[in-house]
């Protein structure tokens, strides 16, 4: 996948919308009802993805003008903002997503392309990795939903960065070793160091939200044969 941040705005458009054309078919209700993820209903996994923009729209402020801009006042503001707009009815919930999508273009397109060189401490990269962290959070976040989208619906582009990106952090998060052979990628992917890991080998997809906590990995298969190893918890 492209590492042009100009051409990641336009993946987020587009997953913003497909996101959107889910949700905008739910049942009101559905609200309420549990996510795919702990503890968190629909309703706060919408909220999540609206708020998620705001704050990467601060970190692109924080870039194009030099002013420091936290994403979030606190990890206490951040949870609790969460929290408060979890009940709130579709229709706003949808509202304030496709709004603060908005914001979160605007400052895209607003950055001079100096800006995106940018260094951002909360990420502890530069800006370019803003709008792939936006696509990451709308595309991961659209599956926990537990809707119709699931991530056999990732381009194999997406689903390959972030396999890719899982594996990087993984190997200094305590995983247990591993090695990875995506079906048609001739490089396997490495967590960890120990003689004759488990070799696991699978569609890119299927391993991606597999590591992501997405999936339960029934379509792996495990070398030599045995159970899969159980990954950390992604975020």
């Amino acid at each position: 996948m492209t590492m042009d941040p100009l051409v990641l705005l336009t993946d987020v458009d587009r997953a913003t919308e497909e996101l959107l054309r889910t949700a905008a078919d739910l049942d009101p209700a559905a609200v309420g009802r549990p996510s795919l993820l702990p503890d968190w209903t629909v309703g706060h996994v919408l909220t999540h993805v609206a708020r998620n923009a705001d704050a990467l729209t601060n970190l692109l402020t924080w870039a194009r003008t030099g002013v420091e801009t936290p994403p979030y006042a606190s990890a206490e503001a951040r949870e609790a903002g969460i929290q408060e707009g979890a009940g709130r009815p579709l229709r706003e919930q949808l509202d304030d997503i496709r709004a603060a999508h908005d914001r979160f273009a605007d400052a895209g397109a607003a950055m001079p392309a100096e800006a995106w060189a940018f260094f951002l401490p909360p990420i502890n990269q530069s800006a370019a990795a803003v709008p792939w962290a936006r696509l990451r959070e709308v595309s991961v976040h659209h599956v926990d939903l537990g809707l119709s989208y699931t991530p056999a619906d990732w381009s194999d582009a997406f689903a390959l960065r972030l396999l890719r990106e899982i594996v990087s952090e993984a190997v200094s998060a305590g995983w247990p070793a591993m090695e990875l052979r995506p079906y048609g990628i001739e490089h396997a992917l490495t967590i960890g160091s120990a003689d004759n890991p488990p070799v696991i080998g699978g569609p890119t997809k299927s391993l991606a939200a597999w590591l992501a906590g997405r999936a339960d990995g029934a379509d792996l298969t495990v070398s030599p044969d045995g159970e899969l190893p159980e990954p950390a918890r992604w975020k």
